[in-house]
């Protein structure tokens, strides 16, 4: 298992925009060997004292920030999607990204823990 993780900062208006983009980015990945996406909305995001995640993407009043990860079977298939995103026109559709994509914050990570499977 391998993970790709995603902060992003969403206008709030463009929260159906975001949902239609999303539906049709996780078509695809899943197409591509993606086993399971998750986009999650901001509910309750507290100012940190030090840090946050409104403050690591930069979010402004009108913004909400979306936590988003991706589980793939290993680095490899992230990697082999990773190139077909530059490849396949698909995964660049008419009006792009519903947000900013400069302040969106991505990582991959190996799992050191998962109580969903023994694979970590």
């Amino acid at each position: 298992m391998y993970i790709v993780g995603f902060v992003i900062p969403v206008p709030e208006d463009r929260l159906e925009h975001y949902k239609l983009w999303s539906r049709q980015a996780a078509s695809l990945l899943m197409e591509y060997g993606c086993l399971e996406i998750v986009e999650a909305w901001e509910d309750h995001v507290p100012v940190g004292k030090h840090t946050d995640f409104r403050r690591a993407v930069r979010a402004r009043p009108d913004e909400k920030i979306v936590f988003s990860w991706q589980k793939w079977p290993d680095r490899a298939s992230v990697d082999a999607v990773e190139k077909a995103m530059s490849e396949d026109p698909r995964f660049d559709p008419p009006g792009g990204a519903p947000f900013d994509q400069k302040r969106l914050i991505m990582g991959c990570f190996a799992p050191i823990l998962s109580t969903a499977s023994d694979t970590a």
